[in-house]
Parts: C-alpha cells; structure tokens; sequence
C-alpha cells in the first residue's frame, strides 16, 4: 500500500501531510516574442496569467498565511512556465492553442499603447485571429496538448 494520498487539489502528499514532488496533470504556459524589452516581458506576462487565474478557478490554490496571521492572496498551485519564441512561434502557437480549444489569453503589440481594460479588448475586438500582432499567450491544458502548442519554442531566459 503507498504512503501517498491526495488532497483537495488532487496533489500527492504523504500520508503524514507532508508534501512530496507533484507532477501535475496539467501546464500553464506563457509564451513571449523574443524582441520584447524587459518591462514588456514582466507586463505582458503579468496581465496574461491574470486572465488564466480568473478564468479558471481550479488552477488557483488556497490563500497564505503567516505565523503572525497576515492573510495573503492566494496564487497559482501550480508553476508557471515562461518561454520564448520568435514572431512566427508565438503565431503557431496561437493557431495550434485555439484550434486545440484550449484557454488561452492573448496579449497583442497594440495593448502598449491602451491606457484601460476596454481600450484593450476593443484593440483585440478590431482585428480578426489569423491578423493579430501577437507579443504573448498564455495557455492552460492537459501537459501533452500544451507542449504540442508550444513546438518551437525555448525556455525563456
């Protein structure tokens, strides 16, 4: 019989409550062009993930809490993988994610110059899928369907 049950989550833990190594069943992913500038980076993959932690409730994990009592907002359960790719990766990428039905959140070279959310999705609204300037996605899925998205791309650095 294994020392091993699941909690909540569905991650391994011992039987004595303490965490072992998981492998998730699932990826998030966020995938940047490589000319981006460093504060492009951080931003679009900070206002990408958003919309993955908001969409889908079940990646996020339990509020924190220190030993004084502080609460803290909750975060990702899981990790979050940042790659890199050229214009033409990020683009296939976004092909091979919708047609995947998989939820993706997009962030388009025209975000950087919106000053607001609605400014922002009238941006996206305003150009059809196979036309969008793509500078970031970000996915969720099954860990095999997200690697097949992500073909061509590298680890950032």
């Amino acid at each position: 019989m294994s020392n091993e049950t699941k909690n909540e989550n569905n991650e391994q833990v011992e039987a004595g409550g303490a965490d072992v190594p998981v492998r998730f069943d699932t990826k998030i992913a966020v995938l940047l062009r490589d000319d981006l500038e460093t504060w492009q980076r951080l931003n679009v993959t900070a206002f990408l993930v958003s919309g993955l932690g908001t969409a889908l409730p079940e990646v996020v994990g339990e509020p924190y809490q220190d030993s004084d009592g502080t609460p803290y907002l909750p975060m990702f359960r899981q990790p979050v993988l940042v790659f890199e790719g050229g214009k033409e990766t990020v683009t296939a990428a976004h092909e091979r994610a919708v047609r995947r039905g998989l939820p993706t959140a997009v962030f388009t070279s025209d975000l950087f110059g919106t000053g607001h959310d609605r400014a922002n999705r009238a941006a996206v609204a305003a150009v059809g899928k196979d036309q969008l300037d793509l500078v970031g996605i970000a996915v969720h899925g099954p860990r095999n369907a997200v690697d097949k998205v992500l073909k061509g791309a590298r680890m950032h650095r």
